[in-house]
């Protein structure tokens, strides 16, 4: 009885796991899907259709062929991309992480800062 209730707790967790997975390699390939495809090289990365295929055989495997060594190959592909890849790209079209679009790295809340000079 008590085996039967872990079991079902673990493979329960496992499967949100697995899910958070997917859900990541999915953001993974609709980021790269929806980037131009000449901010790839310009950031010295791969091409455009590299990240797409890699990513969406990722995204693949995930849902119809969930063998362990696979989803943490394509996991660790995705995690490349995000942590790598898309702050490149970000970088060289020009779309930050904060709330701020443009500008320069010295600009303060109120305007640039320029050390009292």
């Amino acid at each position: 009885m008590v085996g039967s209730m872990l079991m079902s707790g673990f493979s329960s967790l496992v499967s949100l796991i697995f899910l958070g997975l997917l859900v990541l390699s999915i953001f993974a390939f609709v980021h790269a899907a929806l980037q131009r495809a000449d901010a790839f090289p310009a950031a010295d990365k791969q091409t455009k259709q590299f990240w797409l295929i890699i990513l969406g055989l990722t995204v693949a495997v995930q849902l119809f062929v969930p063998w362990l060594l696979l989803v943490l190959a394509g996991t660790i592909a995705a995690i490349v991309y995000i942590v790598d890849v898309r702050p490149a790209i970000q970088a060289i079209t020009g779309g930050g992480g904060g709330f701020r679009k443009g500008g320069s790295s010295s600009d303060g809340p109120y305007g640039p800062w320029n050390g009292g000079r």
